[in-house]
């Protein structure tokens, strides 16, 4: 199966990011500024809206709980940051903000319901709409990644694509597996996480959103024990 609905996102990030990069200097530090910080909104309310879907709170919690130890003893963020440099190498980038570009659209692209309910749709039943909304949003945000962040930004492509088409191929081969609480479960973890990315925007605090990339499995787990 020809995956449409990953190959539009993964292009839809391309072209919104040669746009940054084309619109990159040509606006004040002030307008960057306040797009960031509208683009932080936006995201911290679709992060809000999908946390408050949860079901069970408690196998929530835990998830978080269990995926930030796992994530952190794995150290996650440090092994993408080196991923990061090793592709800002082999591009031959002097961007200061290449790899903080790389992983900072990496995470958004990647941890959300869109992009796991949107894969799992065009696995399920061979519809890539979802996607393809997402990737329409995508191709905006890129725009303002790449006008800040660079290059690295483009590169985001590829994890975004092998990301969701592998969930594509997942859904596909488990149908039946994934209900309906346990598809409430996982999109309340993942709004959680965009909630910490939208909060990461903003710049008052850090919060080490890779290392709590686990808390996904960590719900699909104790969705399966407890539910």
């Amino acid at each position: 199966m020809i995956p449409v609905g990953s190959l539009t996102n993964a292009a839809a990030i391309l072209a919104g990011g040669v746009v940054g990069l084309l619109l990159h200097g040509k606006f004040p530090e002030r307008v960057r500024t306040i797009v960031f910080q509208a683009l932080g909104l936006c995201v911290a309310v679709i992060g809000l809206q999908m946390a408050l879907k949860m079901s069970e709170p408690l196998v929530v919690i835990f998830s978080l709980i269990l995926g930030a130890v796992a994530g952190e003893l794995v150290d996650i963020e440090t092994r993408l940051e080196h991923l990061g440099d090793r592709v800002k190498a082999l591009a031959r980038s002097k961007n200061t903000l290449f790899t903080d570009g790389f992983v900072t659209a990496s995470l958004i692209y990647c941890v959300g319901s869109m992009a796991i309910l949107g894969s799992f749709d065009e696995g399920l039943r061979g519809d890539p709409t979802i996607l393809l909304t997402k990737a329409m949003l995508d191709g905006f945000a890129s725009v303002a990644l790449a006008s800040t962040y660079g290059a690295g930004v483009l590169f985001s492509c590829v994890p975004v694509f092998c990301y969701q088409y592998g969930l594509t191929l997942v859904a596909g081969a488990f149908q039946g597996f994934f209900t309906e609480a346990l598809m409430a479960q996982i999109t309340a973890v993942g709004g959680l996480l965009i909630l910490g990315i939208g909060i990461n925007l903003f710049g008052v605090v850090k919060i080490k959103i890779s290392n709590l990339l686990p808390s996904l499995v960590a719900a699909v787990v104790l969705s399966l024990v407890f539910l």
